[in-house]
């Protein structure tokens, strides 16, 4: 399975298991994510959720083949669902990030409460090198969170930085070694677990209630633009240069 949903004192978590693929993303494995934080959302023994990924790679995020072939096809596409799904959570999520994050590997993050890397952990968001623009609300997020100048380096530069910069910038709670990490994480959601749930889903909600509405509209948005830019020469482009091992040109667009 390449997406794996325990459940064990109270804490539901859901691993990317596609270790082989460095745990890129398929439609599939969106659905599977999404069902499962629906299945957290609706059982009241679940306490907590933790997602964290089995391998070195915590996710390259989109599974290009996979996006290329069959591209989301409006919001009810297995991608949007689980965007919402993490983004209107009410419940706890701890995420544990070992490796490199890509993409949504990364931006999903903004979306969680409490976030653990491996020290040698990279994040990346390459957009703008792929012809393509921000998701997830990711640009509202993350200049929220970062600052805009922060944001803007990373989102229009699509350069990759590390854990000490995550740290600096507002999404990740702290660096914990490798071999620990999974532990750690998942030992912080059993203890979210054994608090009480009504003072944690009020609490989420307070602290991020008043913005709900506007995070929905800018997931809606990027969707609306990345569908777009999706199938315009620029991505087409970029995807090409990818498969071909080479540096794409983008000098022929305006």
């Amino acid at each position: 399975m390449e997406i794996q949903i325990e459940r064990a004192d109270g804490v539901l978590s859901i691993v990317l298991n596609r270790p082989e693929k460095k745990n890129a993303i398929t439609a599939a494995m969106y659905q599977e994510m999404a069902d499962g934080l629906y299945e957290a959302e609706m059982d009241p023994t679940v306490r907590a959720v933790l997602i964290r990924a089995n391998g070195t790679t915590f996710s390259a995020g989109n599974d290009l083949d996979d996006f290329l072939n069959d591209p989301p096809k409006g919001l009810d596409a297995p991608v949007f669902q689980f965007l919402r799904r993490i983004a209107g959570f009410p419940k706890p999520i701890v995420a544990a990030v070992a490796g490199t994050a890509v993409g949504i590997g990364t931006t999903m993050l903004l979306h969680c409460d409490i976030v653990y890397a491996s020290p040698n952990a990279k994040f990346s968001l390459p957009f703008s090198q792929l012809g393509l623009c921000p998701e997830a609300a990711s640009s509202l997020l993350l200049p929220r969170t970062a600052g805009y100048q922060r944001a803007a380096e990373k989102l229009l530069l699509g350069e990759a930085f590390d854990v000490n910069e995550a740290i600096g910038m507002g999404f990740l709670n702290g660096a914990i070694d490798a071999a620990e990490l999974d532990a750690y994480a998942f030992d912080k959601a059993k203890r979210l677990a054994l608090l009480p749930a009504s003072s944690l889903r009020v609490t989420k909600s307070l602290m991020k209630g008043a913005h709900a509405h506007e995070v929905t509209a800018r997931m809606e948005d990027e969707a609306a633009h990345f569908s777009r830019m999706l199938v315009a020469p620029e991505a087409r482009e970029a995807f090409q240069a990818f498969f071909e091992k080479r540096k794409p040109d983008f000098s022929k667009f305006e």
